[in-house]
């Protein structure tokens, strides 16, 4: 399995957000809209993953929306949200966690316009949870374009430039309760590793309030920059 992309929720516009990280001398791109969830994104796409950004944008469509990561959002409104894990089979990954006793959302629909108008479609599945202080289980992915597909076009649209494709993810640092309790469930979740396939998770002890994603580490990463309640640790670039 393979990290797809790390969900942080930001208060501010997807413009704002690029400008920032542009002047950080990472190249991030506006993602688009989830019209049915009454949400937007900024991307800063890597070499085999990306940062997702994601903020409210029509609160009367979100707070109706039945969404699981919509509902997070609402619910934490800034900081790091989740991770989530690419598949290229999603439906056979339901019914693998449901033979596990894992309870999930089934495979859901989605769908996110970008700013030229173009509609991207793909798979998402969820663990069933009550949303919490507790820490949020992955979810998964299946995008409708192969991997290759997808970075073809993303390099055509412009949202990827070569100097991203450089950049990639060590490792992403939860902080919770109990570390060993929920490594045990996330390897039961992820199929019996925590070590996807460009990404290391890690599990350490916390005195905060929520159970969340505390830290990113970018490879390589020795500049720790703090952005909208997210830790990051970049390269020197």
């Amino acid at each position: 399995m393979e990290l797809d992309h790390i969900v942080h929720f930001v208060r501010q516009t997807p413009q704002k957000t690029t400008a920032e990280w542009q002047q950080k001398g990472f190249y991030a791109a506006i993602g688009g809209r989830h019209e049915k969830w009454g949400t937007f994104n900024a991307l800063l796409y890597l070499k085999d993953c990306y940062i997702e950004w994601l903020a409210v944008e029509k609160a009367e469509i979100a707070s109706q929306a039945n969404h699981p990561l919509t509902r997070l959002l609402l619910h934490d409104r800034v900081g790091f949200g989740t991770i989530c894990v690419r598949t290229d089979a999603i439906k056979k990954l339901d019914e693998e966690l449901r033979d596990r006793g894992v309870k999930t959302s089934g495979v859901l629909d989605a769908e996110r316009r970008t700013e030229a108008g173009q509609l991207i479609k793909w798979k998402m599945l969820f663990i069933e949870e009550e949303i919490s202080a507790r820490l949020p289980s992955p979810f998964f992915i299946e995008w409708q374009e192969t991997d290759e597909q997808r970075y073809r076009n993303l390099r055509a649209t412009g949202a990827i430039q070569p100097s991203s494709e450089k950049l990639a993810i060590d490792r992403c640092v939860f902080g919770v309760r109990n570390p060993e309790e929920t490594a045990a469930a996330w390897r039961k979740i992820l199929g019996g590793s925590l070590e996807l396939d460009n990404c290391r998770i890690e599990f350490r002890k916390t005195d905060q309030p929520h159970e969340r994603l505390e830290e990113v580490h970018f490879v390589h990463g020795e500049n720790k920059v703090e952005f909208e309640q997210g830790r990051y640790w970049l390269p020197r670039l």
